[in-house]
Parts: structure tokens; C-alpha cells; sequence
């Protein structure tokens, strides 16, 4: 595999809102629409040998509008499953649970629907995803979310999936993961089109 190129779907209410969203699935906002399609400068000028998307509608219409019609769902690729704490906001968390911090507390158990995941099953599903890049070989597209996807680039890096803390992702913006030396790295950030 040269390069992965890593998509986060465009704004939706809830993202623009500060609630975690992991399998509520939203359409996009207006301005999530106009995301998706600013990404299509990036996605037209290559050729990818595999693109997956979460199976959530706001990857699956962000990729569509940017695109990328032939794709694969991977259910891989879905949001961290956040469990009791689905639709909160942190600031709401923290009236409960003062400090709170997703990477270091984790989730409460939820509902049959939302029964929560901790960062280590996300950087197991994010490993399984980077197998199936790697082994595509070329240019590899993944249409996902924030926090999967910054727990999916700690994991590039042989990092734990915690330190996908570090890596900030908005809404809308591209990454790109690659190779030097043939060492796994950031080729780019964040970055927005």
C-alpha cells in the first residue's frame, strides 16, 4: 500500500452540537453536504484500489457526494460505540462525572442498541482495517468518523488506541497515512479542502 487517505464525514446536528454520535445514525447538515463535496477535488484526482466506508448513512452520502460511488461497506468502520453516553454531550457527561475524558474513562454501558465500547475493542476493529489496506496494496480510501478514525491512525503508528487522542479531527477535513522508509507515518492532517 503507498498511501490511505482518511475521509471524516461531513457536519451533522449532533457533531456540530458537541454530542457523541457513535451508531445514531443523522444525515448530514447543510454544511456537511458542502464538505463532502469539496472533498471531490481530492478523490478526482486519483485512482484508489480500494475505498470502504462506515456503514452509517453520513460516511455513506459524504463519500457518495465526494465521489466515491465504488466502494465497499465495512462495518469496521463504524464510530466508537459510546455506549450510555450516545447523544451527550461531554459537558452533560461531566455534571456527573466531573473530568471526564473519553481516552482515559471510557463509556458507561447503554441501551441493547448502544452497549459500549472501550478504546482497546475501536483499536482492534481499527487493526483489522489496516490489514485489509495494506493488503490492497496502491491507494486505499476509508470514509469513517472522528474518533475511529484518529484511534485507526494511533494504531498506524503502533501507538496504543488511546494516544488517538492526540490526533484532533473535524468534521469534513482529510488525512493521509503513508510510508517513510518504509516506516508507517503522517503524511498529512486535518486538513481541510
Amino acid at each position: 500500500m503507498r498511501e490511505m487517505f482518511l475521509l471524516r464525514h461531513g457536519e451533522t446536528e449532533w457533531s456540530r452540537n458537541g454530542r457523541h454520535t457513535g451508531r445514531t445514525d443523522l444525515p448530514l447538515t447543510e454544511k456537511g453536504e458542502a464538505q463532502a463535496r469539496a472533498l471531490a477535488r481530492l478523490v478526482a484526482e486519483r485512482s484508489f484500489d480500494l475505498v470502504l466506508v462506515s456503514p452509517a448513512g453520513r460516511a455513506r452520502r459524504t463519500a457518495e457526494l465526494a465521489g466515491l460511488t465504488d466502494y465497499e461497506i465495512d462495518p469496521d468502520l463504524w464510530e466508537w460505540d459510546y455506549g450510555g453516553y450516545e447523544g451527550i454531550t461531554t459537558p452533560a457527561i461531566r455534571e456527573n462525572r466531573p473530568g471526564w475524558y473519553l481516552w482515559r474513562d471510557g463509556v458507561v454501558p447503554g441501551d441493547a442498541d448502544h452497549p459500549g465500547e472501550d478504546a482497546a475493542e475501536v483499536g482492534a476493529r481499527a487493526d483489522r482495517v489496516i490489514g485489509r489496506a495494506r493488503a490492497a496494496g496502491g491507494e486505499v480510501a476509508l470514509v469513517a468518523h472522528g474518533h475511529f478514525l484518529r484511534v485507526l491512525c494511533a494504531r498506524w503508528l503502533d501507538l496504543p488506541p488511546t494516544d488517538g487522542r492526540l490526533f484532533r479531527l473535524d468534521t469534513g477535513t482529510y488525512s493521509r497515512l503513508g510510508y517513510e522508509h518504509a516506516e508507517p507515518v503522517v503524511l498529512s492532517w486535518n486538513a481541510p479542502l
